[in-house]
């Protein structure tokens, strides 16, 4: 069967798409197998990559290569303290109704968000583009709980749960860093006008089911 991907400008082959973002196929390979990047496999068993998806996610690791200093270490403490928490109360409600397959597409969501947040609290002002995306990510995972069944309170229960770690994190870290009062202040604030974008909008999600 031909390979429809094989001289779309649209497509990447690994190599190609892996020489885009200038690391090993091996490494991109990991990536894709661990969920980080969308994928699509031919019929031939081969990895083709949407060039629109590399150019994303090539965007995103250079907001995070630029990012350092306290966005970082919120950052890495909130994914921390999420982890923790998880492996602490693994059975969670919302959470049991998530396969192995669907937690992986939630943890793919879970870093393509944290990567938005990352961008949007490292500038003074603006930044519609990302609240933009931040709104597809929601109503990703409005489509995906509705495709699960879940009612609107669950789906809000576990973005409430990751909401509360990242904004309890932040509260703490002028007790465990000297980031100033008007600093954290910023930070929080950018912080939760991304989740309550996403939230909204995974609000929409089921309302608009409904209407249709």
């Amino acid at each position: 069967m031909p390979d429809k991907f094989q001289h779309s400008p649209e497509w990447l082959s690994l190599k190609d798409a892996a020489q885009r973002l200038g690391v090993h196929p091996t490494t991109l390979r990991r990536w894709a197998d661990a969920g980080e990047i969308s994928v699509m496999l031919t019929p031939g068993g081969h990895r083709r990559f949407a060039l629109a998806d590399i150019e994303q996610f090539e965007a995103r690791r250079h907001g995070l290569r630029v990012l350092s200093g306290i966005e970082q270490i919120w950052a890495e403490q909130a994914i921390d303290r999420t982890r923790r928490e998880l492996q602490t109360d693994p059975g969670k409600g919302w959470l049991q109704a998530f396969d192995e397959e669907e937690r992986a597409y939630k943890r793919q969501l879970g870093r393509r968000l944290m990567g938005v947040i990352l961008q949007y609290v490292s500038l003074a002002e603006g930044g519609e583009a990302l609240l933009e995306e931040a709104r597809a990510i929601g109503r990703e995972h409005a489509d995906n709980a509705l495709k699960l069944g879940l009612p609107l309170t669950a789906a809000l229960e576990a973005a409430l749960f990751f909401r509360d770690s990242m904004v309890e994190v932040a509260i703490q870290l002028p007790e465990t860093t000297h980031i100033r009062p008007a600093s954290n202040m910023h930070l929080l604030r950018r912080i939760n006008i991304v989740l309550n974008t996403v939230q909204l909008a995974i609000a929409e999600g089921y309302d608009q089911s409904k209407a249709q």
